[in-house]
Order: structure tokens, then C-alpha cells, then sequence
């Protein structure tokens, strides 16, 4: 299956409309097997996708075959020699948390062109009455998506792992590394952030 409905997939709209118009380099990190460098590659001049895992990118350049103006790269982000100031968009769903939150966002808002755009998708751990309150509203969110989704629900296979920071702590730590950032949490267990850098 190359398009299939997830608690991550289920976000990629705000990556898509975070996209500027007349994009031209984008920048896809954790991007696994593809899907969103490949919804991304029809408003952008060019797109890479970068993952660390072999098995993703060997997925990712099968399943993107014949789309021209995407590439894949096999690596950390943070053992990436990103070019900075370069990327008009650069985004990330799921995967900031399988890195060190700050040097990894750093690494992407520093690759960012003046005037460009960050967005990062992930999920978090609870603490606290109210972030377990909120968890719980999403369940219902869930079951509905799900059965709605039922025939496209599916998963890239991709490797996990659980987050080790706190919804606040991802909010005040994103906030500190991109003044300006709007954060915001989701019923499905997912926060987002979206930042612009200053021209």
C-alpha cells in the first residue's frame, strides 16, 4: 500500500499547508518510506527525504520510482552535514523523538532559509492530570478516525520508540529554540509545531 491513513499520516495536512508557495528546496527528516516526500513533491521544485534506517530509504526510492525531483538520503539528521540557510521548508512528523530534542530541532532550524518554514509533528509523554485528561478525549477521536480510515489504515513498518519528554517540556524547549513558534496539541497523541524564520 503507498498511501495508508495514521495517527501520523493523519497530520500531514498541516505539513502541506505549512508548505510556501513557490517552494523550492524541501526537506522531509525521518522521512521512512516516503509518503510524505511523496505528497510534498507536486509544491515543491525538489524534495529529500532523509532517514537513518536502510530498510526505509531501500522503501522509499521503490515506492517513489519514477517521481523526478525526489531524492533519499541514508542518515541520522544529526550526523548530516546539513547546508544551512538553504531548505524553503523542512518538516518532520515522528521521528524528533527518537533524537536529542534540541540539538535535533536545532539542526533543522538552522538548515531553514530566511523566510522559510519549519514544521514538526511528534508525540510526547503525559504528566499530570491534564495531560491525561486529554489523552483520554482522544480516544473517541481515535475509534472514529479508525473506522473511517478502516481500508486504508496501515504503517510503514518503521522502528519506534517511546518519547522521554513531557508535552510542557517539549512546548517550553520548542519556544526557547524558535521565538515566534506556535505550538499546538492534538486529540490524536500528537503535538505540532510551527515556525517561520525571520527574513
Amino acid at each position: 500500500m503507498t498511501d495508508y491513513w495514521n495517527h501520523n499520516t493523519h497530520y500531514h495536512g498541516i505539513v502541506l499547508r505549512g508548505m510556501p508557495r513557490g517552494c523550492g528546496e524541501a526537506l522531509d527528516v525521518g522521512c521512512g518510506d516516503g509518503l510524505l516526500v511523496r505528497r510534498m513533491a507536486p509544491r515543491a521544485a525538489h524534495v529529500t527525504g532523509i532517514d537513518r534506517s536502510p530498510d526505509m530509504i531501500l522503501k522509499a526510492k521503490t515506492l517513489s520510482a519514477g517521481i523526478g525531483n525526489v531524492d533519499f538520503v541514508e542518515s541520522g539528521l544529526l550526523e548530516y552535514d546539513l547546508p544551512e540557510d538553504h531548505y524553503d521548508f523542512v518538516c518532520s512528523v515522528a521521528a524528533i523523538h527518537h533524537m536529542d530534542f534540541a540539538k535535533g530541532l536545532s539542526a533543522m532550524r538552522d538548515a531553514v532559509a530566511p523566510g522559510g518554514t519549519l514544521v514538526v509533528i511528534s508525540l510526547a509523554n503525559n504528566k499530570g492530570a491534564r495531560d491525561w485528561s486529554y489523552a483520554v478525549a482522544g480516544v473517541p477521536a481515535h475509534h472514529f478516525h479508525r473506522l473511517r480510515n478502516r481500508r486504508r489504515a496501515g504503517s510503514p513498518d518503521a522502528p519506534v520508540a517511546d518519547p522521554d519528554m513531557t508535552w510542557s517540556e517539549v512546548r517550553d524547549e520548542a519556544l526557547r529554540l524558535l521565538p515566534g513558534a506556535v505550538f499546538q496539541k492534538h486529540l490524536l497523541w500528537r503535538y505540532s509545531i510551527v515556525w517561520r524564520k525571520p527574513r
